[in-house]
């Protein structure tokens, strides 16, 4: 009998390495990505039947890949695997298209009842969340309007400036010239009503786009 494949995501060895122990040999790991932005190429490649994906991932965070792996067409179940409890993430990932929101603390065998509810169609959410998650289901939008109100491209300069990123950088990785990553950063500021650097990345911080 054929077993279902699984891509994992996740800029941490250590798990991906662990995740993969407690996966196998019920299913198949064929791959791993350590950045958000090599996911889409990865799934092309290897068509996994579930992918993995934490959501703070650099370069791409996980829910806006997932996003962009919807937009694309791409069929694959999307467990997204996170440290925050947050009823709010939960829905955006949802939102974006994924298919379940696990916590990492979540115990071996929950792992692994997660991946067979999403493969088989079903959404799965930690018990933790869901409480909040279907008050969170009630409001009009997750996270704030500002925050709502971005572009996808200005969410991905969002997190490539508050990782640090030269806004030459910026327009490297996303083929742009600097003076639309230069406009974009002025957008971003104007909407969410900020001054700094330093306040974009307390920013993308508070909002689980990057981890410190």
């Amino acid at each position: 009998m054929r077993r279902s494949t699984i891509l994992i995501a996740d800029d941490h060895n250590l798990v991906v390495e662990g995740l993969r122990g407690l996966l196998e040999p019920e299913y198949e790991v064929v791959g791993s990505a350590s950045d958000g932005r090599s996911v889409p190429a990865e799934a092309r490649r290897l068509k996994p039947d579930l992918i993995v994906i934490d959501i703070s991932m650099p370069g791409l965070n996980g829910i806006d890949c997932t996003r962009q792996l919807r937009e694309s067409g791409c069929p694959a179940k999307i467990l997204v695997l996170t440290m925050h409890l947050d009823a709010t993430l939960a829905r955006e990932a949802i939102d974006a298209g994924a298919n379940g929101y696990l916590l990492k603390s979540a115990s071996a065998a929950e792992l692994r009842n997660a991946a067979a509810e999403v493969l088989l169609g079903r959404t799965y959410l930690s018990p933790a969340v869901t409480r909040d998650f279907l008050e969170v289901m009630g409001r009009a939008s997750s996270r704030d309007d500002a925050w709502a109100a971005l572009t996808p491209r200005q969410r991905e300069v969002l997190q490539l400036l508050a990782e640090g990123k030269s806004h030459k950088e910026v327009a490297a990785i996303l083929n742009i010239s600097v003076k639309t990553a230069e406009y974009h950063k002025y957008a971003i500021f104007e909407n969410l009503g900020l001054k700094t650097n330093a306040e974009l990345v307390q920013y993308a911080i508070r909002h689980g786009i990057i981890t410190i």
